[in-house]
């Protein structure tokens, strides 16, 4: 596995007790991680250590904040409420935890950024909590996701493709090896995500492929619009000498139900390696248990059962219009970025700051 600087190697070397220490001696100070997304609130609190990060708390709940956004272009009242109290529990842990606030980064993005009211419901979050929640552009989205997930990536490998799949949004990020580090040659923010898929194509009683398919037609119609086109790539990808990582609870729910966990296991999915016959056998499973059968698994439960098969088709279209043999789960993602940014900016010495000793001290008073 590539080492990325500042990136942690595996989730379990991050996600041990630690005392990390600063160059004083002192205990490092703790850093967080807020993501209000479409489906899901998620928090991180961690402490830098040399590999990157060690986590001391997470959370994540899921809001479904964009539930009905794609027909009204508002937030629903009761979604408001659930995402609300969400946020209320993440400011607890935060305060319960002593993370100073100049140390908190805090982000909404796609069901704020397109809701008519997404600006509003932020102030009452402000207001209430003392949260004070950043929406980000797509651009910047992708970048955060693309930095988390960086060390997954392939050493072998001359080019990668980083799929976020979000609720309302799907960010794909085109990677080239330049020496040993990575450019992003393109990237396309696809108005397309698990919860905005699964409303426009509500299951049938009895789903057959036809509505899959439709699914699978929906996503690749937004990726051809969002115009990438690079053939040198794309041969890359047809040659089997790139391959994708993919970031999302759809995507590591798949995993979980490829690995037939009786409990969902982070340890054992992030970093995991899946065939595209993988993922298309994850799939055909999941259509076989229907809506019932996928609430019962462990790895999904009754809060995706409704979700995780737009996630599949999203990730099969992706993988028909970029063929890649692989795809790398990632269990990990923007609030990683968000992190690994905020302390990548703190290690920076500040501008001016003069090293000769006795330089730059204040002059005695007159």
């Amino acid at each position: 596995m590539p080492e990325t600087h500042g990136a942690p190697r595996r989730r379990d070397e991050r996600s041990q007790p630690s005392r990390s220490r600063d160059a004083s001696g002192r205990d490092a100070p703790l850093y967080g991680a807020l993501d209000l997304g479409t489906n899901n609130c998620r928090l991180l609190i961690a402490r830098p250590s040399r590999e990157g990060f060690r986590v001391v708390d997470s959370f994540s709940r899921i809001v479904r904040l964009g539930e009905g956004l794609s027909r009204t272009g508002l937030l629903d009242p009761r979604a408001m409420d659930r995402a609300y109290d969400a946020l209320a529990l993440c400011a607890e842990r935060i305060v319960r935890k002593g993370v100073d606030s100049a140390r908190l980064s805090a982000v909404a993005t796609q069901a704020c950024r397109a809701a008519e009211n997404g600006a509003d419901f932020i102030d009452r979050v402000r207001k209430g909590t003392g949260l004070r929640l950043r929406i980000i552009d797509p651009a910047e989205e992708a970048r955060l996701a693309v930095e988390g997930c960086l060390n997954l990536i392939d050493p072998k490998a001359e080019a990668v493709l980083v799929i976020d799949v979000g609720g309302g949004s799907t960010e794909m990020s085109w990677l080239k090896r330049s020496g040993t580090d990575w450019t992003t040659t393109a990237w396309m923010s696809a108005p397309v995500g698990v919860v905005t898929l699964a409303e426009r194509h509500p299951e049938p009683p009895h789903s057959g492929e036809a509505w899959y398919e439709a699914m699978v037609a929906d996503m690749g119609a937004a990726i051809a619009a969002g115009g990438i086109v690079d053939e040198p790539m794309l041969e890359l990808f047809r040659q089997n000498r790139a391959h994708l990582v993919g970031t999302s609870g759809a995507i590591t729910s798949l995993a979980g139900i490829h690995l037939n966990l009786p409990r969902y296991n982070r340890d054992r999915v992030d970093g995991l390696w899946m065939t595209r016959a993988d993922c298309e056998a994850a799939a055909d499973r999941l259509k076989a248990l229907g809506p019932d059968g996928r609430a019962r698994e462990a790895c999904i439960g009754p809060d995706r059962a409704d979700l995780v098969l737009a996630g599949a088709a999203i990730l099969e279209a992706v993988q028909r219009a970029w063929p890649s043999e692989r795809v790398r789960v990632a269990d990990r993602g923007l609030r990683e970025g968000l992190l690994l940014q905020r302390m990548r900016e703190d290690k920076k010495p500040p501008r001016g700051r003069r090293r000769r000793r006795g330089r730059g001290r204040p002059a005695p008073a007159a």
